[in-house]
């Protein structure tokens, strides 16, 4: 891994670093979700400072450069994020759709009970 590459990896570690502070502390993000960052952040931050252990890692893997394993892997990071958020995503779309049914329901229980009591009283 070239100095270069380190040095922009150490770079994009700590703008993320400084980034999610300020988000969480604008509560622009919620603590929760800043810790998978922090730790992709930490991870990539550990590989720039040991750049040996992605050296290593390429080679188990038969991947032709460091770099092109630190593309695959970060895509790859991110994929199953993004598997998660749309797992996630779909359970509260079925939660508002329930909600959402059960709230037409409420009121429609609720004028038949009203014009069921306006019929009684005349």
């Amino acid at each position: 891994m070239t100095l270069l590459f380190r040095i922009i990896l150490l770079a994009v570690c700590l703008f993320t670093y400084f980034f999610l502070h300020h988000s969480i502390k604008k509560e622009k993000m919620r603590i929760e979700e800043s810790i998978f960052w922090l730790i992709l952040s930490l991870l990539l931050l550990v590989f720039s400072i040991f750049p040996g252990i992605p050296d290593i890692l390429a080679r188990l893997l038969g991947i032709y450069s460091t770099a092109n394993f630190l593309f695959l892997f970060v895509i790859f990071i991110l994929l199953l994020r993004l598997f998660y958020v749309n797992a996630a995503l779909g359970k509260l779309e079925e939660r508002v759709k329930t909600l959402v049914q059960n709230e037409a329901l409420r009121d429609r229980r609720e004028r038949e009970k009203e014009s069921k009591t306006g019929e009684t009283k005349e």
